[in-house]
């Protein structure tokens, strides 16, 4: 098995704080990943030691076979990189931007010609690209953002939080344009995110990062099924009988029955699956149903789990501010 991005104890100081704690990582090649963590957990010290900016205090990390370290020049022909902060002048044109990278990245006339061109139709910037970005919405000036970083055609894309501060309908379309590159061209894409439903709808695998250790790395189903069953609560008219309880702890599939009054709640592997046979065994024992409901583990619940946080006010007020500064240079 190949493998696009290999970390081997990776640790990063800054002083005295320990940023990153013995992070070790595979993401085969062609994958989506998507990290997840709280505040400060080591997100973004994790990007930019894969995208060399930073070199670990310890262990070792490899991408697209390279040293980060040792084979940093190489390699950053090959990668590219959008951070969270604003990157394009915003008071020249979309294509004054594509054309000021494509020279940054060494690209001739004839390449950059057709770079800046396919960039901007990938992205749906033709029709404005003459434009100042000055006068670009928050999702336009993102896309523009990701047409500079496309331009080489990179192995891997990494992104620190590519939707933040966008409205809903834009982040879907970003995501679009991020899931036909990466179907059509095989790119990997390496992205933060603190959107849980971004990280189950387009990740191929999540990694859960607090306090500088990585504790956790599955699939979204993988890692919702590690945090608990599907529930099936069910309300009755009166008390659930202990012989009816008992017959559904007999049933395939299902893990545990709590009976709690008027309520049952079934744990089972699949509530799809199961919810026929638990309607039949209820009513074979005369249980009259007024009210039947399923539940299953969201990225949230896993999240809660493995980071101990749902994302904390300081996130909330983090992600808040950067949206309000992203909105004043895009105004000049």
């Amino acid at each position: 098995m190949d493998f696009a991005i290999s970390v081997h104890n990776v640790s990063k100081k800054y002083g005295t704080l320990l940023a990153l704690d013995k992070v070790n990582l595979k993401v085969e090649e062609g994958k989506l990943f998507a990290l997840l963590g709280p505040n400060g957990a080591g997100k973004t010290t994790l990007l930019r030691i894969l995208t060399t900016q930073f070199e670990p205090t310890s262990g070792e990390a490899f991408v697209l076979g390279r040293n980060v370290v040792t084979q940093g020049e190489e390699l950053r022909e090959l990668i590219s990189y959008v951070p969270q902060e604003m990157s394009v002048w915003t008071d020249i044109s979309g294509y004054e931007n594509l054309l000021i990278y494509s020279k940054i990245y060494g690209l001739s006339a004839e390449e950059r010609k057709n770079a800046i061109r396919d960039s901007l139709q990938l992205m749906d910037l033709t029709e404005a690209a003459n434009r100042l970005v000055s006068t670009f919405s928050g999702g336009m000036i993102r896309k523009l953002e990701l047409a500079c970083a496309v331009m080489i055609k990179p192995k891997i894309l990494f992104l620190d939080e590519p939707t933040i501060g966008l409205d809903p309908a834009t982040r879907k379309t970003i995501w679009e344009k991020l899931k036909a590159l990466n179907r059509e061209s095989g790119t990997n894409v390496f992205f933060s995110t603190h959107y849980m439903d971004e990280a189950e709808l387009y990740a191929d695998e999540i990694g859960i990062i607090n306090r500088g250790k990585l504790i956790k790395v599955a699939s979204p189903d993988e890692l919702k099924r590690s945090v608990s069953s599907d529930l099936v609560t069910v309300e009755s008219s009166s008390e659930v009988s202990r012989s009816a309880a008992s017959h559904l702890r007999k049933l395939r599939d299902v893990s545990c029955v709590e009976s709690k009054g008027n309520t049952l709640e079934i744990s089972t592997r699949s509530s799809e699956e199961s919810l026929g046979a638990i309607v039949k065994s209820l009513l074979s024992d005369k249980v009259v149903i007024k009210r039947i409901a399923t539940h299953k583990p969201s990225i949230d619940d896993a999240f809660l789990r493995y980071a101990g946080t749902k994302g904390s006010a300081q996130d909330t007020g983090r992600l808040s501010e950067l949206k309000r500064i992203r909105e004043r240079i895009r105004r000049g």
